[in-house]
Formats: structure tokens, sequence, C-alpha cells
């Protein structure tokens, strides 16, 4: 066997592989008897049948499969032991293939088209400088967390005199014309409703100054807006039944509750953030204002990343590609053969594969490897995130192994992992290696970066 590259320009290539006889007889020899072994047919007993009938019907075949075996095995070790970086599958010349008598025992000579991909600089230093946005944490980030942490150690007590946001308890009755309650009508003696969410504004009027023991007379499908799912929640009854509730019904306040938030006292900083960790009010604040920014710190890195891109795309310039071999390859892989589409999106798939050879090349100047322990890493990380979306902070590492194992469990879910974890070190690296324009934003202002770039 003998094999050639020949360089054509800068971004493609033409292997030549020259099989002798010699190269492949043995292979095919070999396969034919092994065939021959389990061959089952009509006349003849397994293992039985006489090799030239196994020859006649199969022999080409056969050597077809043997040959492509050898074909693919000889070029993949020689791209490997020669660090040729390939795009995507060398495709067989087409032109040169018609040539070949592969039914003949004789000398053959395959010729592949190879897209190479193109040499340039990605070496970074401080003279290379991107921004870096950091979100500003607000009053009123840390006041709506702690909010949402005292509204979750909170409790009902229950009180005298309604007020806007209380919730009422009492027996509800239907009444007829006259405003009376009406024989046989509905009544439902565990009814609960929350004026304040009610679609009518009269309606919600109803119950100021109300107490308990005070009676309300109310139309249900007007405050509701006619909302049967409501009306049934409010009234006990069935949808059915629901649709023919027009009139008024008096209601009878039973009790009235009203939330009250926890204190923010050490109890509260002790369930957040275990016990004994924050001490003090203004630790409670300090801490929570901290988590925030760790919580959007991810969100900078991702904006950072995607000003770095344009950056290292715009001082790369436009990569010289093999651009008719690459429509071949990738029209080859395209299931539905849509010339037309491929074209139309031949551009952005340039930019793309452009920003794939930056990426990869970044993280080889980084010397950035990927570890199992990385990746069990990343899916703890990715459910502590999860967690701190409901203001969950204080988990134990125990539960959030249980959660990161169930993650692992799932292919898809670790080679999501493992990509997240390749990106998370290299923007480490690339924030000690760049030099970085900081700014410190507001929410709204980071947010108008992403509709800039739309």
């Amino acid at each position: 066997m003998d094999i050639k590259l020949q360089n054509l320009n800068d971004v493609s290539a033409k292997l030549t592989v020259t099989l002798a006889p010699a190269d492949y007889e043995e292979k095919v020899n070999q396969s034919l008897k092994t065939f021959r072994k389990k061959a089952n047919l009509p006349g003849f007993r397994p293992g039985m049948v006489p090799m030239s009938l196994i020859q006649k019907q199969y022999g080409l075949s056969i050597k077809i499969d043997e040959i492509n075996k050898m074909l693919q095995e000889a070029i993949y070790n020689y791209i490997k032991e020669n660090k040729i970086e390939v795009l995507g599958e060398p495709l067989p010349n087409e032109e040169q293939q018609k040539g070949i008598h592969i039914e003949r025992d004789e000398e053959m000579s395959f010729e592949y088209d190879l897209a190479i991909a193109p040499k340039f600089d990605a070496t970074l230093s401080d003279a290379d400088v991107v921004p870096y946005y950091t979100i500003k944490v607000t009053d009123e980030m840390v006041n709506n967390q702690i909010d949402s942490y005292t509204q979750r150690n909170g409790r009902y007590d229950s009180v005298e005199e309604y007020k806007d946001g209380d919730m009422v308890k009492g027996i509800i009755s239907e009444l007829d014309e006259t405003g009376s309650t009406k024989e046989g009508g509905i009544r439902h003696e565990n009814a609960t409703i929350l004026p304040r969410y009610m679609h009518d504004e009269a309606s919600k009027t109803l119950f100021e100054d109300t107490k308990k023991g005070d009676i309300v007379t109310l139309n249900p499908r007007k405050a509701y807006d006619g909302n049967e799912t409501e009306l049934t929640t409010l009234l006990g009854i069935t949808k059915e039944q629901a649709k023919e509730v027009n009139g008024d019904f008096s209601l009878q306040i039973t009790d009235i509750t009203r939330f009250v938030p926890g204190e923010l006292n050490q109890e509260l900083f002790d369930q957040v953030y275990g016990e004994g960790t924050v001490k003090s009010e203004e630790e409670f604040k300090a801490k929570v204002k901290a988590d925030i920014a760790a919580q959007l710190a991810p969100e900078s890195d991702y904006r950072f990343l995607i000003d770095f891109r344009k950056y290292m795309m715009d001082r790369v310039g436009k990569l010289p590609f093999a651009e008719d071999l690459l429509k071949r390859i990738l029209l080859e892989n395209r299931e539905d053969k849509d010339t037309a589409k491929m074209e139309e999106e031949f551009p952005k798939t340039l930019e793309e594969l452009q920003w794939h050879l930056i990426y990869e090349e970044l993280i080889r100047n980084a010397d950035i490897k990927i570890e199992q322990k990385d990746i069990e890493a990343q899916a703890k990380e990715a459910v502590r995130a999860q967690f701190a979306q409901y203001g969950m902070t204080n988990i134990p590492d125990e539960l959030l192994a249980n959660y990161a194992k169930d993650m692992l469990g799932k292919k898809e879910s670790v080679q999501n992992l493992a990509d997240r974890a390749i990106e998370s070190k290299l923007i480490a690296a690339l924030k000690k290696t760049v030099k970085l324009k900081k700014k410190t934003v507001s929410t709204e202002d980071f947010n108008k970066l992403f509709e800039e770039k739309k």
C-alpha cells in the first residue's frame, strides 16, 4: 500500500492511496472463508456451499467491503500520524474513481479530496482589550431577595378586621330575587376568598372595613368576570353548575387571616446560610448581595464570550476555505440533499466554522484539559444554580451530589456538562490573559446590549 499527499494550496489537498492485489487478497480470501462457514443456501448444508459458488455470488461485494475497510483505516491513520487538520471527511474524487475496475485483481489507485483547516494566529496578551460588563446589584434586588426569604418563613394570623391582601373565609349562600336565601340553592360552608384577586374593582370594595360576623352580598360571576374555574372553587360546584350561576350570593364572614412575613432574625439567618454563618442583619444583607452578584457573574461571562468572539473574528479576519469542497461535504452530510438550502446557509456555516477553529485553537493554547472531576464539579454547580433561583442557598453537599449523580446518568447531559466545563475554564483563562475593559451597568442597560446585537 502506498499513500501520497499533494497539497494543492493552503486549504486543500489530494490524498492518493494505491493498493496492490497483495495488500487486499489475503483479507478478502479470509472473509470469503468466514462467510462460507455461515452461508445457508438452498440445496447445501450449512458450511458446505462450494467456494466457487460463494465467490461467484458474493465475491465482489465482499471484496468491496474489505477494500473500503482498508481504505478508511489507512486514511484515518495517515491523517492522525501526520497531524493533518482536516475539515469534515475526505471525499472520493468523483472523476478519478470512475477509472477504477474493482472487479479485476489489479493495482488500484483511490484519490480523495481533503479540505484543510487554514492557519492563523490566536496568541493573546494584555494588548488585546475586550469589554467586560458587571451587572450592578441594587438595594432593590437585595430587598426583593430578603422579602422572598421572609415570605417563605411567614405565617397566617387570624384578625378581626379586613385589610387589603387578607384572606376571607365564610359561608356563602345563593340568594333569590328578593334577596333571601334561596331554598335548595347553592351553599358552601368553607368558601375562601382573596378579594385582592377579584377581577371586578367594585366587588373588591365590598370587603373594605368588614369584620368577622359581617355579611357581604356579592355577585360571583361579576366578581370573577365569568371565570368558571374560579366559580367552581369558590362555590364548591361543578363547571356545569357554574354555567348557570348569575345571581347574587351572601357571604357570612367566619374568619379573616392575614399573612405576616417572617422576622429578619437569627433563626432566618441560620436557615438560609447555616447555623452561625451570619450573625447580624448587616452581615445578612451583605451575604445576600454577594450571592446575587455571584448568580449574575455567569451572565457577565456569557456576554464577555460574545464580545470576545467578535473581537477575535475581527482580529483574525476572514479565513480562506476550500469553499467548493466544503459545499460538497455539507451536501453529502445533508439528509435532504437540498442544494439551495445548503447554499443559503453556507455564509453562516463558514462563520460558525471559523469561530469553531479559533475556539479550538484557544483551548489548545491555554492547554485546557477536562477530567471526570471537572464534569462532576460542573454538575454540582448546575444543580446549585437551579436551587439558587428559588433562594435556596444552604444546600447540603450530599443532596447536591445526589442531584448531580442523576444528571451524570444521562449521556446528553454529560456532553453538555463537559462543554460547559471547557467553556468555563477557557473564560477564566481569557480573563487572566487579555486586558478587560470593565464597566458596571444596570440590568436594563445590560439587556440592551443583546438588543443592540440583534
